[in-house]
């Protein structure tokens, strides 16, 4: 309850604006580029507590990861991606530069991860069209694509902070998801791991550690923009696919940046992704939850979102 009077407070202090999504200013830097939603500066309290943990039935060591939570005030303006990067958008930066991108994916096997040769961005183990997130990227992946957007459009992008994600996805909410602590109303925002994932699987629906109680309609991946946007405008924050970030993990915040620049210190040998996916878990579809692999994983249900620097 500290916490999040705290926050309440911050807001009033620092004058963050809650747009709706129609009045998100958006921009296009060529006709290749993504759009993009410039994101004013503001003051947000950055991980989670105790009884949220506790809610989401995290065990001691995923819940320290979120902690402690701290005051961040992002004080530049940026622009984040309105939509994850699509196969699309992916597939003409390879065919423009001849880059090929490392193949063989991680794929779920049971209760553990292996790594399948057959899969890659082009194939991931199922149906995907241009609209659809691209997966199966590795974080190398990620910095050719920018590479080539930044050259392209004369700007620069990059992948975003994880603060910069975090204060986005949040939107000026102190909950567990933009929409509030709820798991019923989460197919109406998100593409997760619901009765349509249950079924497909083959999953009691009622098994509700890894089931969201609501049907999305999508077993997989879906094109983006299917689900309702956050209060910022940006959709598909939470769900669809994780999103790499460019700061280095650590197993807790204590030393963590406050200004919402990256964390580029530690073991930057493992990059933070955030977000969720279709196949992820309610406890896991959270603005605080992280995840980190190393750099040259690649994930059936990972791909990423570009921002891109507006002020110095």
């Amino acid at each position: 309850m500290v916490l999040r009077a705290l926050f309440l407070l911050v807001l009033g202090l620092n004058g963050l604006t809650v747009v709706s999504p129609a009045a998100a200013e958006t921009f296009r830097d060529c006709a290749d580029c993504p759009v993009m939603v410039k994101i004013k500066p503001g003051s947000f309290m950055m991980g989670s507590t105790e009884v949220e943990t506790a809610r989401e039935d995290l065990d001691a060591m995923l819940a320290q990861e979120e902690r402690p939570a701290h005051l961040v005030t992002v004080r530049h303006e940026y622009a984040l991606a309105q939509y994850s990067v699509t196969r699309g958008e992916f597939a003409a930066f390879v065919k423009e530069t001849g880059y090929a991108p490392h193949t063989g994916c991680y794929v779920p096997k049971g209760e553990q991860w292996v790594f399948d040769r057959k899969r890659s961005w082009l194939d991931p183990g199922f149906a995907q069209g241009d609209q659809h997130p691209v997966v199966c990227v590795d974080y190398e992946a990620t910095q050719r694509y920018i590479q080539w957007l930044s050259r392209k459009s004369g700007q620069t992008y990059r992948l975003p902070s994880e603060a910069e994600w975090e204060y986005a996805a949040r939107a000026g909410a102190p909950t567990a998801r933009f929409w509030g602590d709820g798991r019923e109303e989460a197919c109406q925002y998100a593409n997760i791991s619901d009765f349509s994932r249950a079924d497909a699987m083959e999953w009691d629906r009622k098994n509700s550690e890894k089931v969201f109680p609501c049907s999305d309609g999508f077993p997989h991946t879906a094109p983006v923009g299917s689900f309702k946007p956050n209060p910022f405008g940006l959709y598909d924050m939470l769900g669809n696919a994780w999103q790499w970030a460019d700061d280095c993990f650590h197993t807790s915040y204590r030393g963590a940046p406050t200004d919402g620049s990256a964390w580029r210190t530690g073991d930057c040998r493992f990059r933070v992704f955030r977000g969720g996916a279709w196949s992820s878990r309610p406890r896991a579809v959270r603005a605080a939850y992280r995840c980190a692999a190393e750099l040259a994983i690649r994930y059936y249900h990972v791909g990423f979102r570009v921002a891109r620097s507006l002020t110095p």
